[in-house]
């Protein structure tokens, strides 16, 4: 017998069990972003390799150890997209979008990277984000959390996560901060392990992020980014941190914040939470002024973020059991007796003409009633419909709320009204 094929290690199936609870979630997510006057922008899932190496930094884990790159038959290196703000700045070169104008975006789709899968972070995980252009006062970087924060409200999580935010400055003034740092490094090089030792002049920042806890001990007597701060990022962080503060948004500064691609500038946040065991970052994101002009547009100042979806449906349903997923079934149509089929799945179409929102499922395959009610109860079903050969002589339905077994007859051409009150 043949060996059964299955889905590749770090890339899940969700299954209908699942997807109902994320497509609440997304819904919820993307009705706030239409609220702030975001687009949806669709963006191809493989790019050309060096648009990921320009952008995110040849020296990142993301570069080095976590793209999925492959050679098309053309010899062409081509990649599955690892993050979605590259993909989104090409696009909006190549389309025109950018120069001179303001533009906010927002994307969702599978991102792909050679990771070590464990509860939260797949090989194939799903993102969404959003990316504003054209702006680069404190004020845009400002709402965007308090947009994020909105979305936390809506999704019942805002007592379980908290916001981190640092400044990285200007690209002299963390030439400036790498010089020192490195230095320090240097002064220290026996207590280094190997991976900071590789970074320590290749991408000296990035040892900021290390693991290791004698690292961040170590680390303690480092100099910080906020010593070496151009003042025009000191004014815009100040700025930043007033406009949060007049939100009601509370935050910690993290000097150690730094991101882990290479494009980020002046502001940069987590939000982050405690309740899925270790601390995780659930949304992520900053200013990236210099980007589009790396990728050959005009210079336009950016910023945006991105979250992973995984790790926020773990969250919702860790914290905030009672966000009902959405409902698969509203409505379900029983039937039986001599020719009674075809006049249920008539009134079916008719109540879907009457109102298109309708989720209403007709059986099928036979049954009694006790087995048509049991399909019922199986796919959520708030109400039931019957009809029977008497009811369909006298153009009439059987309306059934299946949470309190009340239950009234009412005319055919009266239930779609009554079924709208029900549903309220």
């Amino acid at each position: 017998m043949a060996k059964n094929i299955q889905a590749i290690r770090g890339m899940n199936d969700y299954l209908p069990a699942d997807t109902a609870i994320w497509q609440r979630i997304e819904g919820t997510l993307k009705q706030v972003l239409a609220s702030y006057g975001f687009s949806e922008i669709r963006l191809p899932i493989v790019e050309q390799t060096p648009l990921f190496k320009r952008a995110i930094g040849e020296v990142t884990d993301v570069v080095e150890k976590e793209m999925y790159t492959f050679d098309d038959r053309n010899g062409e290196s081509l990649t599955l997209r690892p993050e979605g703000t590259a993909g989104c700045v090409r696009a909006g070169i190549e389309h025109g979008l950018l120069y001179n104008q303001e533009q906010r975006l927002w994307y969702i789709g599978p991102m792909f990277r050679y990771e070590r899968p464990q509860k939260g972070r797949y090989r194939q995980f799903h993102q969404i984000g959003a990316e504003v252009f054209g702006l680069q006062g404190p004020d845009i970087d400002a709402e965007l959390i308090m947009m994020t924060a909105r979305w936390w409200k809506a999704l019942g999580i805002a007592e379980h996560v908290s916001l981190e935010l640092n400044s990285i400055g200007s690209l002299e003034a963390r030439a400036n901060y790498r010089d020192a740092l490195v230095a320090f490094l240097e002064q220290h090089k026996d207590k280094l392990d190997e991976d900071c030792k590789r970074r320590m002049y290749s991408n000296p920042l990035r040892v900021l992020d290390s693991k290791n806890a004698d690292i961040q001990l170590l680390l303690n007597d480092a100099p910080t980014l906020n010593e070496y701060l151009d003042e025009d990022s000191r004014a815009h962080f100040d700025g930043l941190c007033s406009l949060l503060d007049d939100a009601g948004i509370a935050y910690t500064v993290n000097q150690r914040l730094v991101r882990g691609l290479d494009y980020y500038n002046r502001t940069v946040f987590e939000w982050v939470t405690n309740s899925l065991g270790s601390q995780g970052t659930v949304c992520a994101g900053g200013r990236y002024d210099g980007l589009v002009e790396q990728l050959g547009g005009r210079a336009t100042p950016a910023v945006g973020f991105a979250m992973g979806l995984e790790r926020l449906v773990l969250l919702v349903q860790a914290v905030n059991p009672e966000f009902e997923p959405t409902r698969i079934v509203d409505v379900y149509v029983i039937a039986s007796g001599q020719g009674v089929q075809s006049a249920a799945m008539q009134l079916a179409e008719k109540l879907r003409d009457a109102d298109p929102a309708l989720k209403l499922m007709t059986n099928f395959g036979g049954g009694n009633f006790k087995k048509q009610f049991g399909r019922a109860d199986k796919w959520g079903a708030r109400i039931a419909l019957v009809l029977g050969e008497d009811e369909v002589k006298a153009g009439q339905v059987v309306i059934k709320n299946l949470s309190t077994g009340d239950q009234q007859t009412v005319a055919q051409s009266e239930a779609a009204a009554t079924l709208r009150t029900l549903l309220q």
